[in-house]
């Protein structure tokens, strides 16, 4: 499907973003394992998170969809999954099938997991090789690609330093240690975001972090909550963007996720110079959230690299793109993991940025956006990745002309409301 933005004047309003995608993700599956009735509020409407219940429920969990966004989930403990007849579907969803695979490795069954064409052509080694160690059995095709085969059974407590900053590789050993005999510790190169943790012991599992080491002991019992997602971060960065580039605009975006972790891209916005202004904080499900208020403003631009990196990893779309309206232009190093997200987002938005006119570097890890530049409309490659549909969406309101999105839909995998929400704050 291709979608036709123009040009905009400026964006106003206020908007309610839904549940953030990776608190969703984790809380879904902690549910599924946890005893007793878990409900959960404002839970993610995206593609991905429904693709976590789905597994969940091909895995014997029941869960309701009871008002709008609000889920009960039943969990079944951590002995009650039941053997999936079906192969388990996690759709686009990265996060589903590594932190899935965690619990997976728990198991005292044979599952497979697999997913859509860009998801079977993302590495998963990197968890292949922690949850081995742990006693796990994992097949993969060419020993790093979906789909997967997870023999389960008992699991061993490992200590693991992180070959990469990756929250989803965490995830899926401190998943797993939850069915391990001893302790579990993991060493991070880097801060990553800390969702899980945060997570965990909401449901009750004491969780030890000293620095850059996060343990837990295994055979916890894991105590059903009620519990409310915030607002998702990485989807109000778009809305950010477009706010902060359009003259005389202002929007507030409500009930947004505030994590530490997350944050970093409010934090690197504001040193560049942009307007945002935080009105109400407040906690939603142990997670820090509040008001944004966003106006335009002037942004410098800079070099993001090192650490980080993973602060920002979701958003760097959005931020080469926010990139050809600074002042200095951006420069992003450090980013190699960009080459195997849905796309290859280093080459689909190099190619794309240049279609607009754009003047851009590229690197191996990363790319040089130059600032000041007029962006024209143009024929966009989605390449089947929500991030770039979104980011090029926002590009359009400041192009001259047409800007054409092809495969627009995919925006669903995250942010099904998105052009509709953006439609809406329009101005033309």
């Amino acid at each position: 499907m291709r979608t036709t933005i123009t040009r905009a004047k400026k964006i106003r309003g206020a908007v309610q973003l839904p549940g953030d995608k990776s608190i969703s993700h984790r809380l879904g599956m902690l549910g599924g394992i946890a005893e007793g009735k878990t409900i959960i509020d404002n839970f993610a409407t995206s593609q991905d998170c429904h693709s976590t219940l789905s597994c969940l429920r091909l895995l014997g969990t029941p869960i309701e969809i009871m008002h709008g966004t609000q889920i009960s989930i039943r969990g079944k403990g951590l002995e009650g999954l039941t053997a999936s007849k079906e192969v388990l579907d996690a759709g686009n969803s990265g996060s589903t099938i590594r932190m899935l695979s965690g619990i997976l490795s728990g198991q005292s069954f044979v599952t497979r997991i697999s997913g859509d064409d860009s998801l079977c052509q993302r590495p998963m080694k990197r968890i292949i090789t922690p949850l081995t160690q742990m006693g796990a059995k994992i097949h993969a095709r060419k020993g790093n690609f979906p789909p997967l085969s997870i023999e389960g059974g008992a699991l061993q407590a490992i200590q693991y330093s992180l070959p990469v900053a990756s929250a989803q590789l965490k995830s899926a050993i401190l998943l797993a240690g939850l069915f391990a005999e001893g302790e579990t510790e993991v060493i991070e190169p880097s801060p990553t975001r800390n969702h899980t943790e945060v997570a965990l012991k909401e449901f009750g599992v004491e969780v030890n972090i000293r620095e850059n080491r996060i343990a837990l002991r295994g055979r916890q019992r894991i105590h059903a909550i009620h519990t409310e997602v915030p607002g998702d971060i990485s989807s109000a960065a778009f809305f950010i963007a477009a706010a902060t580039l359009l003259p005389d605009s202002e929007i507030i975006l409500q009930g947004v996720g505030l994590n530490p972790g997350r944050r970093a891209i409010v934090d690197l916005l504001q040193k560049m110079g942009a307007s945002i202004e935080t009105l109400d904080q407040l906690q939603r499900g142990g997670e820090p959230a509040g008001d944004l208020r966003i106006r335009s403003a002037t942004l410098k631009g800079g070099k993001i690299s090192g650490e980080q990196i993973p602060q920002v990893i979701d958003e760097i779309p959005i931020l080469a793109v926010l990139a050809t309206q600074t002042h200095e232009g951006l420069e992003i190093r450090d980013a190699e993991e960009l080459r195997v997200k849905e796309s290859d987002r280093i080459k689909s938005l190099v190619e794309n940025l240049r279609a607009m006119g754009a003047t851009v570097e590229e690197f191996e890890d990363g790319m040089f956006v130059a600032g000041r530049q007029s962006l024209r409309g143009s024929l966009i490659n989605s390449y089947g990745d929500h991030r770039i549909a979104m980011a090029f969406a926002i590009a359009g309101l400041l192009a001259q002309g047409e800007t054409v999105i092809e495969g627009g839909e995919c925006a669903a995998v995250s942010f099904p409301e998105f052009f509709e929400t953006l439609s809406r704050l329009t101005v033309r």
